[in-house]
């Protein structure tokens, strides 16, 4: 817009602005009394019952080759940050309940139809990012792969612990934790170029 264009709109603008304020004074002119109306609003407690609840701050994650020798290729990323939230109220929390989250993947299926890599080779690192200040919420041990030296080298085949508070209650008046892990795949050298795609599902327990 020309320099001369842009002065011309705002010169329109303030004219409108100010036939805006003749009508108004126009108007109040003509107005005989006013009244008032007071507003009010109660806010009630809130009487539901507190949930126990899991979010997860994203559907994907990226893996990136970064390291590549003559056995195995490495590829890592990292999961999303997956909270929990607990609003519970002491009285609603069972004695003696505990929760966790677990991590279990599908295979990687190959989108052009390459052989698939098994799950047994994602693994991952756990770690907390916010642990709450009761410090009673803490990580799962590391879940080596296949082709990691043992004893934890099962891979995430089937439901490996995220995160844990071994005593819901103890740890109910910090309210929300936040945890996250390192994934890596390690896979044969020879395996197949293309993309692969896996779903980690992640379930909270009490």
């Amino acid at each position: 817009m020309k320099r001369s264009d842009l002065l011309r709109c705002s010169a329109a603008i303030a004219g409108t602005l100010a036939l805006m304020g003749a009508a108004t004074a126009a108007f109040a002119e003509e107005t005989h009394g006013e009244g008032i109306v007071e507003v009010g609003v109660e806010v009630a407690e809130i009487s539901e019952p507190g949930t126990l609840a899991l979010t997860v701050a994203g559907t994907s994650a990226v893996l990136t080759e970064t390291g590549e020798g003559e056995l195995i290729r490495e590829f890592t990323g990292t999961l999303p940050a997956v909270t929990v939230t607990d609003t519970r109220s002491p009285d609603e929390i069972p004695q003696g309940a505990y929760w966790y989250v677990l991590g279990s993947a599908t295979d990687f299926v190959g989108a052009t139809g390459q052989a698939p890599i098994d799950a047994g080779h994602l693994g991952w690192t756990p770690a907390m990012i916010d642990g709450g200040e009761s410090g009673l919420v803490g990580e799962g041990d590391p879940v080596g792969t296949v082709l990691d030296p043992g004893p934890n080298n099962v891979g995430l085949v089937d439901q490996e612990l995220l995160a844990a508070a071994w005593d819901s209650g103890d740890v109910a008046s910090d309210g929300q934790w936040t945890a996250t892990a390192e994934l890596v795949l390690r896979t044969p050298a020879s395996v197949a170029s293309g993309d692969y795609s896996s779903s980690l599902t992640l379930s909270l327990f009490e």
